[in-house]
């Protein structure tokens, strides 16, 4: 989950993800960063989803414990 993590801060150019909130209580979330999402989970984990259903978990965590299921 580290590097999911890793990766996530990178796309929402933040430092410290805190991954118990949700991406929207991050200003730095926007469509850019939901495709930029998206695209990552596509090519590196083979998985398919729309930027609604990214909004919809009820944390960070909660995504990356879906994405690495």
């Amino acid at each position: 989950m580290e590097e999911l993590v890793a990766k996530l801060a990178e796309i929402l150019e933040v430092e410290d993800l805190d991954i118990t909130k949700k991406f929207t209580d991050y200003d730095e979330f926007d469509s850019l960063a939901a495709l930029t999402i998206l695209a990552t989970l596509d090519s590196d984990y083979n998985k398919t989803m729309r930027a609604a259903d990214i909004r919809g978990y009820e944390s960070i965590e909660a995504f990356c414990k879906a994405v690495l299921a």
